[in-house]
Parts: C-alpha cells; sequence; structure tokens
C-alpha cells in the first residue's frame, strides 16, 4: 500500500522559485518512512519525474543542466520561518538530469528518533518534536502538535511543504491570519447512511476512470477506512423481550440490498473494514474498539487521527484522538490520499476546575458546556479542555463532551491524552503493551499531560472557565440542543414555551387551550394527553450510552421507582438502544436490566435509533389523538439532536436529557412539571413520591460501575464484531471490482455526477438572473434541507417509489436511501417542518415558483427551473446548514439545479460540502441580511464571477445585481486556494478523477 501512496491525487500545492532551480520540489512519497525498499522509492521517483516533466509548469521553466531538488534538512538550532526555509533550500543536492538512482531523504530525516521500550528493543521510530529544538512547540495546544505532528511525517514539499510546517509552529502568529495547511488523517470512519453514497462515489468514480481510459484500481481507499452499520435499525418494536431480534429482521428486510453492496464494498476496495448491523453505534465502537491512539505502522509511530461522514466523529476526541466530522465527499478524498485543506484554526483553551455535586451527571455537564461554548462562539475552532478538574471526569464524561462538539459549532472538543486516558485503554481490553507503547511514544513526543508534573503555559486564542460545581440538573430544548433549561425552571419554562410565539423557544398556544385534555382508549384502557405529555422516553445515542455513570444510573431510577410501585404509562413509547453490546453485559451484570424492562426500557436494537429519527411509529390510537387535537406532545431522549421534525413527526417537543431523566420522565408521564416540588407519582402504600425519592447518589452509582464494567466484558465484545450475525453472513454478493448496476434498484443507483465528463475542467461559472428557489431565516439545519427520517407519503419521493412498485410500509427512511440519487434529489427541502418564507408563513417542503406563482414541492419547482434553463439560489440568515455532516445536504441542491447560496453565516462542514459539489457559498456582509436589503425573493439574481479561476481569490467580495435595480456586496466563501481549484473543476470529485486519470497507467 505504501507503495501506491506516490500515485495519489494532489491539491495544485506546487510553489518554484523565481529562478529556474525547481528548489522547492521534492517527490512524494519517497519521504514515506514505510516506504519498502531503495528499488521501490527510485520507482516512484522516477514516476513522479515524469508526471512533472509533462506539466506546463515544467514546460514553462528553463530547464538548466542540472536540477535542483530539496531534501535532507538538517533541523539542530532551527527557528524562524527564514531559517527552516533556508536550510531546506540549502540543503538540496545536485542530481543529474538522468537521476541518481539513491532515495531522495524525507526533509525531516534528522529527527526521525527511535522509541526505545522499557525492557529492551524499540517500539519503533517517530518523528520528534522535542528533536526540533524549538521553543515555540512548547507553547502550542496539544491539539496543534497533532497537526505539526502529521505535517512533518508527511513533508515531502509537495502535498505537504517546509512552510506549511513552519505555518503550524508558528501556530500563535499564524492563526489569526486564517492561513491554509494540508492535513493527513490516519484513517477515515463512516457510517452506513453516509457510507453508502461514499461507497457509491467511488464505484461511479472506477466507472468514470474507466471511461475515460485510465486504471479504475486508482480509485482504492490508501488509509484505513472503518465503516459501522448503526444507522439502518428503528424502532418498530418496543417494550418486548423480542425487541432486538424483531428490529433487526425488520432492518435485513428492508436494507437487505444496501447491506449487500456495502458487503461487496468491504471486498472490491481495499483497507476497508465493514462492522456489521446490530454490532453498536459507530462513535462507541470507534472509542471502546476502533481508536488506536498511537498508530504503529511499518515501525513508525504516530498519533491517531480520523475524520469521520458523521459530524459526531468528535466523540473520539475524548480520547485524545484528533477526529471531526467531514462531509462525504471529502472523506472519499481522504481515502484516495487527497490532503486536506484547512485553515489553521484558532483553539478556546476551556479550564475546569473544581467537582461535580451530587446528583448531577455528565449530561447535565455537557449542555451546560454546549451553551457556554454557543455564546461564546466557537465555529471553525478547536475547543482544548484542561485543568485540575480534568481529574474529576472520567474518560466517558470526557467522551460525552467531545461527542457534542458540533452542538457547540467547535471542530474539536479536545481532550489531551493523560492518566485516565491510560486508565481507560486498559478497561476496554487494549493489551498491556499497547498502553506502554502510547504512553511512552506520547510522553517522548510531548503530546502527553501529567498532572502530577508542573504545566508548561500553553498559549490558547481565548480562553473560557468553569467551576464544576457550578453545573446543575438540565434538559435542553424543545428545539435546540443549545437552549438548556435549569431542571427547577422547567415547568416555567414550559408555560412560557407554550405562550410564546412560534419559534425555537415557543408554539403560540392559545389561552384557552393550554390546559385542554384529550382523553382517548388505548388497547381498551382510557389514557390521555395534554400539551407537554411525554409520548416517547428513549434512552439513546452514543452521546450517553457510551457512558457507564449515566446508564447504571437510569436502571437504579427505574429500580427505585419499581419498589415504590411507580409504572410508566403503556402509552408511552419507551426503549433502549445501546452503543455496544458492552452495556448489555454490565446491565445484567448489575442486575439492573429487569427494573428498566419493567418500565418498558427493553433493550430495542443495538444503534442509533431514536437519536436520528429512526423512533418507529407511534400507536395509532396515540398519534390520531396528538393530530387530531394538535397537541404539543414531547418526546425525552438522551440524544445530541433536537431540532423540530428529527426526532418523530409527531412531537413538535424535543428535550435532550440523561438517561436517568429520561426514566423520570417517562414516569412522570409530562415535561410540565416541577420535580422540586410535585410528586412524580403516588407510590403502592398511596403516598406521594417525588423525584428525590428516585435519585441516585454518586456513591451509589460510583459502587455500581465499580462491581459491573470489568474488562473481559469489552474484549469477549469486540472478538466477536467482525464475525458478523447469520443473516449479514448468508448475505451473497459478486467478487467483481466494478459493480453491476441494477437500473430498477431504489436503493442504489449509479448517479449523474460524470455524465459527459471530459479531462477539461469546465471553469469557474457565475450566476445570470437566478431565480430564488427558497428564501430561509436563521438555523437552517442539514435535516431541513436532507431529512434522514420517514418518507412522506404525499411527497415526491412517495411518488416515485410507488411508480416503482414499492409500497408505502417499504419506504424505509430518506437515511437509508442515500444510495440512490433519485430519491435524494426528491427527497431535498423535504422536511414536513420547513419554513420557507416565500410560503408567507406556511410551514411545509413547497415553495412558489417564481414565474408563474405556482405552489410546488420544491423538487417540482426546480425541475421547472431546469427544464426552462434558468438557474436558482438559496436565501438564508444565519448558520446555514448547521446540524449533521450530510453531505446530501450539498448534493441535493446541486442535483435541483442550485448555483449559489447566499446567507449570513454557515456551518462549516455544510460550507465545504457546497464547494465540493461546485456550489457558490456567498456570505452577506456583516449587518446586512435578506431583510435589511428589502430583498422579497421575488427578484432575479445576477451573481458575477470572473471567468478565470486565476482571477478568483479565496474571500473576495462579490456584487450581486438583481433585475429590480438592487445590488449588494458579498463575500465569497471559497476559503482557500484549494477549494477554488474544486470549484474550475466543477467539485472536488471530478477534481479527483482528472488528477488520477492524468497519473499514467492507463489501460
Amino acid at each position: 500500500m505504501a507503495t501506491s501512496s506516490s500515485a495519489l491525487l494532489r491539491a495544485p500545492r506546487l510553489r518554484f522559485s523565481s529562478s529556474s532551480t525547481l528548489s522547492s520540489l521534492s517527490t512524494t512519497s519517497l519521504f514515506s518512512a514505510s516506504a519498502s525498499s531503495s528499488s521501490q522509492a527510485y520507482a516512484l521517483f522516477a514516476n513522479q519525474k515524469q508526471r512533472f516533466l509533462s506539466t506546463k509548469a515544467f514546460r514553462s521553466l528553463r530547464w538548466s543542466a542540472t536540477t535542483r531538488w530539496s531534501h535532507g534538512v538538517n533541523w539542530p538550532g532551527c527557528g524562524s520561518s527564514v531559517s527552516l526555509r533556508a536550510q531546506a533550500r540549502n540543503a538540496a543536492p545536485v542530481l543529474d538530469r538522468n537521476l541518481s538512482t539513491s532515495a531522495t531523504e524525507h526533509a525531516f530525516k534528522k529527527i526521525l528518533t527511535s522509541l526505545p521500550k522499557p525492557g529492551g528493543g524499540e517500539f519503533g521510530k517517530f518523528y520528534s518534536l522535542p528533536a526540533l529544538n524549538d521553543p515555540r512547540i512548547d507553547r502550542l495546544p496539544y491539539s496543534i502538535r497533532i497537526l505539526l505532528e502529521s505535517a512533518i511525517r508527511n513533508c515531502d514539499n509537495f502535498q505537504v511543504t517546509v512552510d506549511d510546517v513552519e505555518k503550524i509552529i508558528d501556530w500563535e502568529n499564524t492563526s489569526p491570519k486564517q492561513v491554509e495547511i494540508p492535513f493527513k488523517p490516519a484513517r477515515v470512519l463512516l457510517q452506513d447512511f453516509t457510507g453508502v453514497p461514499a461507497v457509491v462515489d467511488l464505484a461511479c468514480m472506477r466507472d468514470a476512470m474507466k471511461k475515460l481510459g485510465a486504471d479504475p484500481n486508482k480509485i482504492n481507499p490508501l488509509v484505513p477506512v472503518d465503516l459501522v452499520v448503526d444507522h439502518s435499525v428503528q424502532v418498530d418494536v418496543a417494550r418486548s423481550e423480542n425487541a432486538v431480534q424483531a428490529n433487526m429482521e425488520h432492518e435485513f428486510r428492508r436494507n437487505k440490498e444496501r447491506f449487500a453492496f456495502l458487503k461487496w464494498g468491504s471486498s472490491a476496495f481495499h483497507n476497508m473494514l465493514v462492522v456489521p448491523p446490530g454490532s453498536g453505534i459507530v462513535h462507541q465502537v470507534n472509542l471502546e474498539y476502533l481508536g488506536r491512539v498511537v498508530f504503529n505502522t511499518d515501525g513508525t509511530l504516530y498519533p491517531d487521527s480520523v475524520v469521520g461522514t458523521d459530524s459526531h466523529t468528535t466523540m473520539i476526541d475524548g480520547l485524545g484522538v484528533a477526529g471531526w466530522g467531514v462531509g462525504g465527499i471529502e472523506a472519499e478524498a481522504t481515502m484516495l490520499g487527497q490532503p486536506m485543506s484547512m485553515v489553521l484554526p484558532g483553539v478556546v483553551g476551556f479550564k475546569l476546575s473544581g467537582k461535580l455535586h451530587n446528583g448531577v451527571t455528565a449530561t447535565d455537564l455537557v449542555l451546560t458546556v454546549t451553551q457556554m461554548l454557543r455564546k461564546h462562539g466557537v465555529v471553525g475552532k478547536f475547543v482544548e479542555f484542561y485543568g485540575e478538574g480534568m481529574g474529576e471526569l472520567s474518560l466517558a464524561d470526557r467522551a460525552t463532551i467531545a461527542n457534542m462538539s458540533p452542538e457547540y459549532g467547535a471542530t474539536m472538543g479536545f481532550f489531551p491524552v493523560d492518566h485516565v486516558t491510560l486508565q481507560y485503554l486498559k478497561l476496554t481490553g487494549r493489551s498491556d503493551e499497547t498502553v506502554s507503547m502510547i504512553e511512552t511514544y506520547l510522553r517522548a513526543n510531548k503530546i502527553f499531560v501529567d498532572y502530577n508534573e508542573p504545566q508548561q503555559e500553553r498559549v490558547y486564542t481565548s480562553y473560557l472557565q468553569l467551576d464544576l460545581a457550578d453545573v446543575e440538573p438540565c434538559v435542553s430544548g424543545p428545539k435546540r440542543p443549545h437552549d438548556r433549561v435549569s431542571l427547577k425552571e422547567m415547568k416555567a419554562d414550559w408555560h412560557a414555551c407554550l405562550d410564546n410565539q412560534v419559534g425555537f423557544k415557543g408554539f403560540s398556544v392559545p389561552k384557552e387551550e393550554k390546559d385542554k385534555v384529550v382523553k382517548f382508549s388505548f388497547h381498551g384502557q382510557p389514557a390521555e394527553l395534554k400539551h407537554g405529555s411525554v409520548v416517547i422516553a428513549a434512552i439513546t445515542s452514543c452521546t450517553n450510552t457510551s457512558n457507564p455513570s449515566v446508564m447504571l444510573g437510569a436502571g437504579l431510577v427505574a429500580k427505585k421507582a419499581c419498589e415504590l410501585g411507580l409504572q410508566v404509562k403503556p402509552w408511552i413509547k419507551t426503549s433502549l438502544a445501546p452503543g455496544s453490546g458492552v452495556v448489555t453485559k454490565y446491565l445484567l451484570k448489575s442486575g439492573l436490566q429487569k427494573y428498566l424492562n419493567e418500565q418498558g426500557f427493553h433493550i430495542v436494537g443495538y444503534g442509533c435509533t431514536t437519536c436520528i429519527g429512526n423512533s418507529g411509529d407511534l400507536d395509532e390510537s396515540v398519534a390520531s389523538a396528538i393530530s387530531d387535537n394538535d397537541v404539543i406532545a414531547a418526546a425525552v431522549l438522551s440524544g445530541n439532536r433536537n431540532f423540530e421534525g428529527r426526532v418523530h413527526a409527531l412531537t413538535r417537543a424535543n428535550y435532550l436529557a440523561s438517561p436517568p431523566l429520561v426514566v423520570a420522565y417517562a414516569i412522570a408521564g409530562t415535561v410540565d412539571i416541577d420535580f422540586d416540588k410535585e410528586p412524580i407519582g403516588t407510590g403502592k402504600d398511596g403516598k406521594s413520591v417525588y423525584f428525590k425519592d428516585l435519585w441516585p447518589s454518586n456513591e451509589e452509582i460510583a459502587e455500581v460501575v465499580q462491581t459491573s464494567v470489568l474488562p473481559d466484558m469489552f474484549k469477549s465484545t469486540y472478538e466477536a464484531i467482525t464475525k458478523g450475525n447469520p443473516t449479514w453472513n448468508q448475505l451473497s454478493v459478486p467478487s467483481s471490482t466494478l459493480y453491476s448496476w441494477d437500473p430498477n434498484s431504489t436503493y442504489i443507483h449509479e448517479p449523474p455526477y460524470f455524465n459527459d465528463m471530459t479531462m477539461d475542467p469546465p471553469g469557474p461559472h457565475g450566476v445570470k438572473d437566478a431565480f430564488c428557489l427558497l428564501k430561509f431565516g436563521d438555523s437552517i439545519t442539514t435535516d431541513h434541507i436532507s431529512p434522514a427520517g420517514s418518507i412522506h407519503k404525499d411527497s415526491p419521493a412517495a411518488k416515485y417509489l410507488l411508480e416503482r412498485g414499492v409500497d408505502y410500509k417499504d419506504f424505509n427512511s430518506y437515511g437509508s436511501r442515500r444510495g440512490n440519487d433519485e430519491v435524494m434529489a426528491r427527497g431535498t427541502f423535504a422536511n414536513i417542518r420547513l419554513v420557507n418564507k416565500l410560503l408567507n408563513g406556511e410551514v411545509g417542503p413547497k415553495t412558489i415558483h417564481i414565474p408563474t406563482g405556482e405552489k410546488l414541492y420544491v423538487f417540482d419547482a426546480a425541475m421547472k427551473y431546469k427544464a426552462a434553463g434558468q438557474d436558482s439560489i438559496v436565501l438564508a440568515g444565519a448558520e446555514y446548514g448547521s446540524g449533521s455532516s450530510r453531505d446530501w445536504a450539498a448534493k441535493g441542491p446541486a442535483l435541483l439545479g442550485v448555483k449559489a447560496v447566499i446567507a449570513k453565516s454557515f456551518e462549516r462542514i455544510h460550507r465545504s460540502n457546497l464547494v465540493g459539489m461546485g456550489i457558490i457559498p456567498l456570505s452577506f456582509k456583516p449587518g446586512e441580511d435578506v431583510e435589511t436589503l428589502g430583498l422579497t425573493g421575488h427578484e432575479r439574481y445576477t451573481i458575477d464571477l470572473p471567468s478565470k479561476i486565476s482571477e478568483i481569490r479565496p474571500g473576495q467580495d462579490v456584487t450581486v445585481t438583481t433585475d429590480t435595480g438592487k445590488s449588494f456586496t458579498c463575500t465569497v466563501r471559497f476559503d482557500t486556494e484549494v477549494e477554488l481549484a474544486y470549484f474550475d473543476h466543477g467539485g472536488i470529485l471530478p477534481y479527483v478523477i482528472r488528477n488520477l486519470s492524468k497519473e499514467g497507467n492507463h489501460i
């Protein structure tokens, strides 16, 4: 694998001096420590030179008798940017034009250092940051040191240059300047909702390579790719001992075609591991099993790092592994060796002190942290946690905080490795030798925190501080994760929400309707609902199911409730979906699962379930009572997202809470309660039972954790994880490397991205006389743009499926059909809670077709524009594209013909995805927006961009004019030179294909 890495696509990062020498050019992969022989290295060297000789850049140079290729930097004493570059230049030897047969040295060979084992021998070699002898490194945040190590190790002066290394070393000065750096993550993580379209794209790219006369097998992952199937299971069956088996049978019946496709991909593509359905949730499996912390590849040690096609990939940051979410198209490029281009981030230092009070959970802490960081503003930044309070947080507590990085807006919420990390690695079954290697390496490279030693002062971009003693029990909702509500204020806040105008904190319920009671029959039993009645109570999501303290705490609440004679109402849909089989093992060992079962919290499956909207149908009687009487019903879940329409179409109020609180609210049956003052129910002795009677102490929880969570549970669970289950193992798949597309499939369909593609880039495009497809306010999420949940029976996607013989009961979800572009294009902007201002207050997935004034589904309106050859754009407010890292939220609009999105601000991943699909992201100037500019959305919009990519600069101003005579200036949000290259090619994937196709070895 190492030998093929030089043949990978490259961002346009060639940098030449003004003279005729090639002092800044160096060959890729020759510098890789994993190159296995000098003959391999020479072959790569010759191949690299031959490719360069054919480029326009070479032809434009005056070729001298001797050409200098830079390598072999002498590092001791280096300090400034000038000294780094000067040493790089001075070290460049003269090579004969016919090329020497000796392998070129790595630019940082001098700091490649042996790492001895404590008992003799060596673990391997590593690029030593201390050996650089640069005092600036000691002041760097730990998260930036990981970027630095990666840049040094991958430095070839081609994809990654010495200048890039210097930028990172000088982070204190360069980070405020929005400088661009390349980053090459160690691995890629996928889940099945995003993994299926990624594998579809890879399969389609192989076809495109073949059509262009190139080798399709160049489309192959060159870094480890782990895909966990966790997003497909739905809560069809709940409150049953047989729920796990029944739901898995439904899952395989619905998704057999998708699963077979993934199984084909695991054999057709090298370096790809697929963890089968029923194993757990991707981020918990990553935390407990997949996370390496330190890699040892062919004797070279380096920090683990990962990008994933799920925004909550950040959970691994709690383990000291740098990881974050990216769009599927970025992940695909990373798999294929493309360095990620990113802006060197600022780092917010978050100091923790003190200790959590008795009864306060990690969930309460993360909701508090989320609110603080949202208020501070951390979009595009790393957050790094430190301070004496770190010792009071378990690894699982840290992972809970890291998991919700997307909710507070940060790229990462990073916890450097310390003794707590090492203890967790041992608990989860990592071997003593592995843990010893991890500790030895990280200490040697100054990436380990030992709080028993004096702390070197680190510099941060800004600072926050939280005394853990200030955290109090809370929930978040009813529509956003960062709208934290103290538990003691919950009842008052709920009543305010009923009164407030419709919005993130309002439902606008008329005063005379506030106290109405809806009575109905539930399977022959009398039942009733009010505003705030809980109809879904779900212990779900890796955010919390990875944390034994809160899971066992939930069991203790259930136990106390059973002993006191309290019972969850039967019409509340209760469920428990652990993130791994380990949870089941410790709940059973503790004896607490039986009490959870008695309260209706039977295990329903091992996957994301309710957290991603796979909550399943409510009982028909409950659904009718809600719909027919306009009840504001509530869901309480231990998830990380509660955007309107995500959890369930009929729960307009959705609250995030810790697992013990989920059980407590299920027992209470309503969110309209003051737990401090009102009884939660009546016990079997006829006396009132209060919240405090159910709530376990920290000591009770710690005792059951100590006796119930054991290393052997992790070992036995993960030894069996890749063996699959009988249903998965029986799936039959072809052995071909090119996929045979079935034109009749409604799950897997060949996308049109590369139709009529040629070797010449199409070049940049402006927008001419475009119509406004949609006009939005603030906080339009990727759930609004490309919903993952159920397919509405009257939608364009439903019409498409019905026309192809798919029954309504087999529609499955949008997320499960992301391998079919026809369904997903029709599902774009199909969220039933979409608020499009062109509709003047009407809620739903429709818009106005401006030329005719017709009210149409968004898909139908977009197709009318396309058929007429008319461009379209989207107008939006702040935080456009927040939420999940969903590449279909960019692919869908591209297929609808959207050419640009003009917004007040963009969520980081979504903006990048728009660029990756060739859509222009534009930001209004500060203080300006749709309202201040008086834009109705009925105008026609023209966006002037130069016709040559060389004339466009990252972040430059562009003028937008309308047919009504209005004109305003926007900032074009191409943030790096690499993104401009993607735009020139019509997107990142065409860019990748053209670069690979040019690299010789044609078939």
